[in-house]
């Protein structure tokens, strides 16, 4: 079993494959596409692509593919939610982190793949890709960090969740300008990272009325606890079963 726990993107990222044939090679091209993306896209970096695109040191048609690819992203689910989820937000500069994350996680679990990984399990930050499973992943709790509100079974998908309680009210409703309210935690799980974690982001910016949205998405499953602690879940949202292992 491979095993290897890294720092990268400002969260810790954990790797675990349990495909003998598949050896550190494939850890270290993970964790070295991660730092690539740190580097190339983080708005916190001054010399990032994203931070020249946002000072206007170049336009979006000489930005690279990968870029305008996730900026493509952010525009969709902008349209989508009515302006709810918006990556430029006056004052705020260009930060399309929200999708980066899920968008460079999931083309790491594709090089995974391609190495010929079958059963493995990513975790960046709490969001988790895994494939030959059953796993079982623990949700946390949005109020209690030593709790989990829910655990749930991924055999070959995505799971993310957007909440309060690692960066307090860092998620912004676009259409008002002031912290999205109405929801403690939104989990959604999905085929691929790059849904899950666009989706639970701009569900959350929506306030109560994206648990609904996010729902009627099709191959999105929704757990949600709500500003008066009521918790809502889609009827597929995939309860973990006891045979399942801990991710």
């Amino acid at each position: 079993m491979l095993h290897r726990v890294e720092h990268v993107m400002g969260f810790p990222v954990s790797l675990r494959v349990d495909d003998e044939h598949v050896g550190e090679e494939s850890a270290d091209a993970v964790f070295a596409w991660l730092r690539e993306v740190d580097a190339r896209f983080s708005p916190f970096k001054a010399d990032s692509e994203v931070s020249r695109l946002g000072r206007g040191e170049l336009t979006e048609a000489e930005a690279s593919t990968d870029l305008r690819t996730v900026l493509d992203l952010c525009e969709h689910y902008r349209v989508a939610t009515g302006g709810a989820f918006d990556v430029r937000l006056p004052g705020r500069g260009l930060d399309p982190c929200a999708v980066v994350k899920g968008w460079s996680v999931q083309r790491a679990a594709d090089l995974l793949l391609a190495a010929g990984a079958k059963r493995f399990v990513l975790n960046a930050g709490g969001d988790v890709i895994a494939a030959g499973g059953p796993w079982r992943v623990g949700v946390r709790h949005p109020e209690h960090a030593d709790k989990l509100c829910t655990v749930l079974s991924l055999t070959d998908g995505a799971v993310a969740t957007s909440a309060r309680y690692e960066r307090g009210d860092h998620i912004i409703d676009g259409r008002t300008g002031l912290p999205a309210t109405g929801l403690l935690s939104l989990t959604v799980v999905a085929s691929s990272l790059t849904e899950a974690d666009s989706v639970a982001t701009a569900a959350f910016a929506m306030g109560a009325e994206g648990v609904d949205w996010a729902a009627s998405l099709p191959g999105c499953e929704v757990f949600a606890v709500d500003g008066e602690r009521r918790v809502l879940r889609t009827p597929g949202f995939p309860a973990a079963k006891e045979q399942s292992t801990a991710a």
